[in-house]
């Protein structure tokens, strides 16, 4: 059983609780019919102040398949925040219907103020430019699936690493297990923010950063790659001038090595060009999928835990 009550951000989950879950997706995955009646008379909260697809439909596939009910909204202009109620008052009321919550949010560590006042699990499913837990349960999982474990690999993560929340999480829970390396690719004015540097790296040398993807494609076991996201800047001008920063087509694939994998949390822009998309290294797409097992297993964990 793991060891959490909620899933606020990648530091809950502990290297036993990621191979707890993903053992369990993966049983999921071989027989999901046994799973198709585990959550039945359960329901699941998505609250969604954020537009997103997703990650809701994920979510409540998730719990669909797994025989429980949705309710919720995927737009805060539907809910009773227009009148003036509280994150925590919104929380709180729709914690008496459901079992369980997943919810996005615009700003940072929303997640967590809604698990101080609700009755029922929290599941984080993206807070501002903070974090995206599940996301990177997904990543895992596909990583697992296609490389068979998460040791010893070299990756190379794309694009926006300063306000790419899936980034941060994902180095983050990659670091716990052994010999990972990882190549940080992006324009200057998107690094990889000091503080996370810091906080998972530590005193450890196991990353590089450059700004040319096309001279380190050829090292790299698992490349990551992410949108310029419009949404996080300031300046329309700024975003204008590093959105096509990096573009990853066949003439780069080339470089890359046979068993390469391709991730990207979706949805992409133009940062990946269609014909990437035939090429079986190419994993992106079945990465949704994943996804939605992923979350399978995490909501019965996580209803196991709370039950206990």
């Amino acid at each position: 059983m793991i060891d959490i009550k909620n899933l606020l951000n990648s530091d809950d989950l502990s290297k036993n609780d990621i191979y707890e879950i993903v053992d369990l997706a993966n049983d999921i995955i071989k027989s999901p019919k046994d799973f198709s009646h585990v959550c039945e008379g359960k329901i699941l909260g998505t609250l969604f102040f954020e537009p997103s697809t997703r990650t809701r439909l994920s979510f409540e596939s998730a719990m669909l398949r797994l025989g429980g009910s949705v309710v919720g909204f995927s737009d805060a202009n539907v809910s009773s925040s227009t009148k003036g109620e509280t994150l925590q008052d919104t929380v709180k009321v729709v914690s008496q219907y459901a079992d369980i919550i997943a919810m996005r949010h615009p700003q940072e560590g929303a997640a967590y103020l809604a698990s101080l006042t609700a009755d029922c699990p929290i599941i984080n499913a993206g807070d501002g430019g903070h974090q995206h837990p599940t996301q990177t349960l997904t990543d895992v999982l596909t990583i697992s699936q296609y490389k068979h474990t998460l040791d010893n690999h070299t990756i190379g993560i794309v694009g926006d690493l300063k306000y790419g929340r899936t980034v941060h999480s994902l180095i983050k829970i990659m670091n716990l297990f052994d010999n990972n390396k990882y190549i940080l690719i992006s324009p200057e004015e998107l690094k990889l923010p000091q503080y996370v540097k810091k906080e998972v790296f530590k005193d450890n040398d196991n990353y590089d950063e450059v700004t040319n993807l096309d001279e380190v494609i050829g090292e790299i076991d698992i490349l990551y790659m992410t949108r310029i996201q419009k949404e996080r800047f300031f300046s329309t001008s700024q975003y204008t001038r590093l959105k096509d920063s990096y573009v990853l087509d066949m003439e780069k694939m080339n470089k890359a090595r046979k068993d390469t994998i391709v991730l990207h949390p979706l949805p992409r822009v133009n940062e990946i060009a269609t014909e990437v998309d035939k090429d079986p290294r190419a994993v992106y797409f079945n990465q949704v999928k994943y996804g939605m097992y992923a979350r399978m297993a995490l909501i019965y964990k996580l209803l196991e835990a709370n039950n206990a």
